[in-house]
């Protein structure tokens, strides 16, 4: 892992820490409350997948990797089903 791979991943775990921040900021309060959780959630399962990637070291595992990136999909789509739930009410 070279110092610009590992410089990049920072720079697109900080992109997305400042979209995350934006989806909170009270301008979004008029947004559905589905969506807004939809974001934040898909934001949190990519900081993951980076973090993952680059910084553990599964870009060179891709079979970790896969096992890792089904397991992370899985997750996120029972905690946005759990998230929804009480909004489907």
């Amino acid at each position: 892992m070279t110092a610009r791979h590992l410089m990049m991943a920072w720079l697109m775990l900080v992109g997305l820490s400042l979209g995350s921040t934006l989806l909170s900021l009270p301008v979004m309060d008029h947004a559905p409350a589905a969506a807004l959780g939809l974001g934040v959630l898909l934001i949190a399962g990519f900081k993951a997948r980076i973090i993952l990637t680059r910084y553990l070291g599964l870009a060179d595992a891709p079979f970790w990797r896969r096992g890792f990136d089904i397991s992370l999909t899985l997750f996120c789509a029972l905690l946005l089903g759990l998230y929804l739930a009480p909004l489907m009410l």
